[in-house]
């Protein structure tokens, strides 16, 4: 997403990840300080300090969703190309997909991280506009695509080296796993491990 909109950002827009512009601007950052890290993946508690609250009031805030079991399969062959020290890397690196996916620490990581977290205010607020299905990104995002005045597509990035098909990587246990730590997910977003 960040890449397919950076080439209409202005010069004074603050751009966070790992896109070119916004590895050019990661300087403009350095004296702000903020309730926690400023990265691509940073929630609305974490960019407290960036702006006030005052300023979100008027955003038209929107994040991403996936099918958590497609998720699960992306995260874990992400995992195993990492090389940095954090325990889900070490996991990733030692175990097989249903050992990691049926592991307590990916559980918990995942039910403490569902997607209305990231669009969570200091204050507990849920500020999102608007949710985007990644499977469904062309009906999701049109109200986004209005809300710009333009159309977009995504470009294909970070592509991992997995099966298309990812649930040919789940038994019963497994997938009954990931159903209960993203069970919040699956709730408010209607996914299915079949769709």
């Amino acid at each position: 997403m960040a890449l397919a909109l950076e080439d209409r950002a202005m010069k004074d827009d603050i751009m966070l990840g790992d896109t070119p512009k916004a590895l050019k601007r990661r300087r403009k950052l350095t004296h702000v300080k903020t309730r926690g890290r400023l990265w691509k993946h940073a929630t609305l508690a974490d960019v407290d300090g960036l702006l006030p609250l005052s300023d979100i009031d008027g955003m038209f805030v929107f994040t991403m969703v996936r099918n958590p079991w497609d998720r699960m399969v992306s995260y874990y062959h992400w995992l195993r190309d990492q090389r940095f020290d954090h325990p889900a890397v070490s996991l990733a690196g030692q175990v097989d997909f249903k050992n990691f996916a049926q592991s307590d620490l990916i559980a918990a990581s995942m039910a403490a991280n569902p997607a209305h977290r990231y669009v969570t205010d200091i204050t507990g607020t849920d500020r999102c506009s608007l949710y985007i299905r990644l499977e469904h990104f062309v009906q999701d995002a049109r109200p986004l695509m209005d809300h710009l005045g333009f159309d977009f597509e995504l470009p294909r990035q970070n592509t991992s080296q997995r099966s298309v098909h990812y649930q040919d990587y789940y038994d019963d246990a497994t997938r009954r796993a990931v159903a209960g730590a993203c069970a919040d997910d699956i709730e408010q977003f209607g996914y299915r491990f079949d769709q």
